[in-house]
């Protein structure tokens, strides 16, 4: 069996990164348009500039992945469309998505363009790479946080392509579940418009004092230890740094690749260009704890001088000369000079000049034809092989070498970085409507745990952790409760038994689930139960939500990222519900900060508190095999409800509450009471970037 070849993608946040990552050797290339990029703050490329970078890729035989991996709203579909039309007629290599209804549009309108599930999507498991395929996908970018024995496992089992982060900056949050930055200053992560304030002072008592800013991942050291899993392509983070940065990121995977291991030169090149307090492989390796922690210090600044980005510069100055030709001159007498050129491709160009003259003296020869068209210098060309015939006393000028060597280059070129269109035909689609006026009929309540009173009786379904046991939910059942099992967005290591726990659940005679995660959808699918979707699922527009009941969902609750205006024009006839209390999990990490103190978990016997440099807490409560950064106050829409539109159920999250406290919540959300302590609106109002 043949071992698949393990791609280099790199970052290109502009035009002088993307000529960086070529010429330093990358496979591929990802970059964002002007809109619906992951990162909005890269200079991103306009139309006119992305048809240039494809021409340009493909002539340098490099793939080009344009990310369109933001949640977009209702508003937004027709220009993100109109995009991806575009994209598909000048001939880009995959689109890179996170939007489940805008995924569910392209694979109608251009089912020929491969897409690449994007880390935002937060799939981590062989059961979510298993749903992005049902769903027509050809890739799936993993969550950063798995290790080797996990990614292996994996890749071992994917009907799909498998990609990998290898180098780059490491969110605290897994992608696609952090709401830290919408909801501290309405810039959303989930639409490429993050403030990054984890890498601000949170402190847990005992820990580093920025204990949710961890060191730069870098695990390319193991590239070929991830080739030889079969992994498709190794991923470099970062189209928001400078070209130098990509040049000793791309370089040094290349040789790590080829040569199974880098120069000393290049790691120290790559440690001064970009670090914070060093790299970490924890992740990658099982080592997860406190030593992963860092932050960009003075040294790691003043490390990155002028000279090193001069130094780096030469790396990429010149066109990469890799793309072997061979040709094939003849120089016969009272004939036209003739010149014929093939690429690794198969591409063909020809070109004559003049009749060679009679020598006077020297006649030229193959040494001669050799010398003047190797100079392939400003051209990604190599002449890989040379066959001459050649008439003896005959003269041919260097400069009209020169000119068949050039006229045949650049018709390689021209046919290397021919437009090569991909099938488009614009959908029909529902845009969000007028306002709708119904108000919310029924509650339901989420625990993270089986204390729970008569009084929530009242609520249409109550959802408990799949982890409760047998006997607790058996009890729930007998007191009247319609009992939906949740299980945690974060299924690292855990995916195996929580199918099987969820199969025991069903013959306790509970068929519902919570999903928030796609891989929970695959399960509960493969097992027939029925789905309420979860805001973890991230449903921001009316496709999406199209989408979700296409799925099978019953019905789902829409992104808080959405205002009440937002949510009340939403389209589709899917029941949509709205999280209404409790406090919203900002983030679900798989490095817990409260361990930073140094004594483990079996001190934490309630939420332990993440401290802002404000002096607000955060609580953390784990929940499988992550932790939940919690919100430091509750949001409250019991006093709100006359202007929830549109919505059909209200959702009531208690985490941190005693059973009196949840009892006096529900009771103040049935008769419309004004907050009684510190609390929030969320976004229902502010919305976000």
């Amino acid at each position: 069996m043949t071992m698949t070849r393990l791609e280099i993608l790199a970052p290109a946040g502009g035009e002088q990164s993307l000529f960086s990552a070529v010429r330093s050797g990358a496979d591929a290339v990802y970059l964002g348009a002007s809109r619906f990029s992951a990162r909005s703050s890269a200079h991103n490329f306009n139309k006119e500039q992305l048809a240039d970078a494809v021409r340009y890729c493909h002539i340098n035989g490099t793939a080009l992945h344009l990310a369109c991996n933001t949640l977009v709203h209702d508003d937004e579909i027709s220009s993100a469309m109109e995009l991806i039309g575009y994209a598909c007629s000048i001939g880009v290599d995959a689109l890179i998505m996170q939007d489940p209804g805008l995924i569910s549009l392209v694979r109608r309108a251009a089912p020929d363009m491969p897409i690449h599930g994007s880390t935002q999507m937060s799939v981590h498991t062989l059961k979510g790479v298993e749903y992005l395929a049902g769903l027509g996908l050809t890739r799936a970018v993993l969550s950063r946080e798995l290790s080797a024995d996990e990614i292996r496992e994996i890749v071992k089992a994917s009907p799909i392509e498998i990609e990998v982060f290898v180098h780059g900056a490491l969110c605290m949050s897994v992608s696609g579940q952090c709401y830290f930055s919408a909801m501290l200053g309405s810039r959303s992560g989930n639409r490429g418009a993050c403030a990054q304030p984890c890498r601000l002072p949170f402190s847990v008592r005992g820990g580093t004092g920025h204990d949710l800013s961890l060191k730069d991942l870098s695990v390319i050291d193991h590239l070929r230890e991830l080739e030889e899993m079969g992994v498709a392509s190794a991923k470099i983070e970062g189209r928001m740094k400078r070209p130098e940065y990509v040049a000793a990121a791309v370089t040094a995977c290349r040789e790590s690749l080829d040569n199974g291991e880098m120069s000393p030169e290049t790691r120290d090149r790559l440690m001064s260009v970009f670090s914070r307090s060093g790299f970490t492989d924890g992740y990658y390796t099982g080592r997860i704890g406190r030593e992963m922690f860092g932050v960009r210090s003075k040294d790691n600044v003043e490390a990155a001088d002028s000279k090193v980005f001069a130094r780096i510069h030469e790396l990429y100055k010149n066109e990469r000369r890799h793309i072997p030709v061979q040709l094939h001159i003849e120089i016969k007498k009272d004939k036209r000079l003739s010149l014929s050129a093939e690429d690794d491709r198969g591409n063909r160009a020809f070109a004559e000049g003049s009749v060679p003259e009679k020598a006077v003296k020297v006649g030229t020869d193959r040494q001669r034809c050799e010398k003047s068209l190797s100079k392939t210098g400003g051209t990604p060309y190599i002449i890989d092989k040379l066959e001459c015939d050649i008439d003896e006393g005959l003269s041919v000028p260097a400069s009209a070498l020169n000119e068949l060597r050039s006229s045949c280059l650049s018709q390689l070129s021209e046919k290397r970085g021919a437009v090569r269109p991909v099938g488009y035909e614009a959908p029909a689609f529902i845009h969000g409507g007028a306002a709708k006026q119904n108000l919310p009929q029924s509650y339901r309540a989420l625990f993270r745990d089986d204390n729970i009173s008569d009084s929530f009786l009242d609520c249409e379904l109550i959802y408990v952790p799949c982890t409760l046991s047998d006997k607790k939910l058996e009890k729930l059942m007998d007191r009247g409760f319609a009992v939906a099992v949740d299980v945690p967005r974060g299924l690292f290591g855990i995916e195996k038994s929580v199918f099987r726990r969820l199969g025991e659940i069903q013959k306790l005679g509970i068929n519902e689930v919570l999903a928030n995660n796609v891989a929970v959808i695959q399960m509960a699918q493969e097992l027939g139960m029925d789905i309420h979707g979860g805001f973890g699922l991230n449903l921001t527009n009316t496709q999406s939500m199209l989408w979700a009941q296409q799925q099978g969902m019953l019905d789902a609750e829409v992104s808080f990222e959405l205002t009440l205006e937002q949510i009340s024009r939403l389209g589709g006839k899917m029941p949509a519900g709205i999280i209404s209390y409790g406090r919203l999990p900002l983030m679900l990490t798989r490095n817990c900060p409260a361990k930073n103190d140094g004594k483990g978990c079996k001190h934490c016997k309630k939420a332990p508190l993440l401290r802002d440099r404000k002096g607000m807490d955060f609580p953390m409560k784990c929940f499988g095999s992550c932790t939940e950064i919690l919100n430091s106050v509750p949001l409250y829409m019991a006093d709100r409800r006359s202007e929830l539109r549109g919505v059909s159920f209200e959702v009531l999250r208690f985490s941190c509450e005693s059973r009196e406290e949840r009892e006096q919540i529900f009771n103040d959300f049935r008769t419309g009471a004004s907050p009684r302590s510190a609390h929030t609106r969320g976004l229902y109002y502010r919305g976000v970037e």
